[in-house]
């Protein structure tokens, strides 16, 4: 479905906005529009929902290594602060628009809402990109970029953490400038490393907990993940996790991929294949083509995304809109049984349709599961199916719960 904002005028008082529907053929825009229809007194609470409290645009300046200056172009989209500070990544990335972050701080307001923890809901970045810069490039355009952040955000006003192009090195570096300016030590980013405030196994939250999220849907259809083929897209924080749980459980991770295509490990990756990818990712900071170097037995596909690749299950872990009708369609002819998102909004409207029809397993909110899973790990509230030295898994309850809501 699709909303348009108009204006209708009110009988000799005030004129409002009003949010008028069209109907697309998908039972998504149906299901909405009957909801509206029969419930009009939500459509005040969707007409501030949909507008941002605030929106924050800047320019940031830096000097690169051949000491020339750049610029580039920066926001901030602190959208819903009902239950509690604004809370989401920041990206940095080419593609980042206002249009795009405003459409990843809406989906916050849900994804937050859904944890029941005290948190708002905001969004941010820029279009710089990381890839290719040196640290001290990185570095300095962190700290400009914070700069003029810092006054914005605050432990109890905005607490921004990481996205696509934003690791424990740019949190490090903004978090090292927002206390140079403000002069106080409080946690103002997530994803800080442990040694000046970071919390444990914050790192391995969204891809573990996508993984766990997945088992516990197939064990209440009876199957389970041992042995499983799994395809696994992006190489970055969630999906290098995501392989390191899956391989945990017995299963069998074949695929990652980045920008430039993907990689397939026709056997399934190994414990030092994963270790050489988060060495090429998190190091090297190379193309994810550079690891057939290293392992004989893998073949890259350039240009090309993982769903192609014959599957059970499918964790989408790069980026938002990759997923698509094609590729869903692909999913299902390929024999995959059970979708678990780690990406921000990774399924398109039009491959959800095709999902919702043709898979037993429906997809759920990508990362919400990381804050479940977060908080199950820090709290005894909490309900648990194990612990262990290696984490804590959700149980049947908090999933079911979820995929209730």
């Amino acid at each position: 479905m699709l909303w348009t904002p108009s204006m209708k005028r009110r009988p000799q008082t005030s004129r409002r906005r009003y949010w008028h529907c069209s109907t697309r053929s998908d039972d998504s825009g149906a299901t909405s529009a009957a909801l509206l229809e029969k419930e009009p007194k939500y459509i005040p609470i969707m007409e501030r929902m949909l507008e941002p409290e605030r929106v924050i645009q800047f320019r940031v300046p830096w000097i690169n290594d051949k000491g020339e200056q750049e610029v580039n172009r920066a926001f901030r989209v602190e959208f819903n602060s009902a239950l509690g500070p604004y809370k989401g990544g920041l990206r940095f990335h080419p593609s980042v628009n206002l249009s795009i972050i405003k459409f990843l701080g809406f989906e916050q307001i849900l994804k937050n809402s859904l944890t029941t923890l005290q948190m708002g809901a905001g969004k941010g970045g820029s279009d710089f990109d990381p890839k290719g810069k040196s640290d001290n490039e990185v570095m300095r355009f962190c700290q400009s970029f914070m700069t003029e952040l810092s006054r914005h955000i605050g432990a109890n006003t905005d607490v921004p953490a990481g996205d696509i192009g934003v690791g424990g090195r740019e949190i490090g570096y903004m978090f090292g400038q927002y206390k140079r300016v403000r002069n106080v030590f409080e946690g103002v980013l997530t994803g800080k490393g442990l040694n000046w405030g970071g919390s444990l196994i914050r790192p391995e939250a969204t891809g573990y907990g996508a993984v766990y999220y997945a088992q516990n849907m197939m064990e209440a259809n009876g199957m389970t993940l041992k042995g499983k083929r799994c395809a696994v897209s992006g190489s970055g924080n969630v999906a290098q996790y995501a392989i390191e749980k899956l391989l945990d459980l017995g299963a069998i991770p074949v695929t990652c991929s980045d920008s430039s295509g993907y990689i397939l490990e026709e056997n399934g990756f190994t414990r030092d294949q994963l270790v050489e990818i988060m060495r090429l990712k998190n190091v090297a900071r190379a193309r994810i083509s550079e690891y057939t170097k290293f392992s004989k037995t893998a073949k890259f596909f350039p240009g090309k995304r993982p769903w192609e690749v014959a599957c059970d299950a499918a964790f989408p872990c790069a980026t938002q809109n990759e997923v698509e009708k094609t590729d869903a369609e692909a999913l299902v002819k390929g024999g995959c049984k059970c979708i678990s998102e780690g990406a921000n909004m990774p399924t398109t409207p039009e491959g959800i349709e095709v999902q919702k029809v043709r898979l037993r397993i429906l997809p759920t909110m990508g990362r919400l599961r990381s804050y479940l899973f977060a908080a199950s790990g820090c709290s005894s509230t909490w309900p648990l199916t194990a612990c262990s030295p290696g984490g804590c898994a959700p149980s049947a309850e908090i999933s079911s719960g979820v995929e209730a809501a």
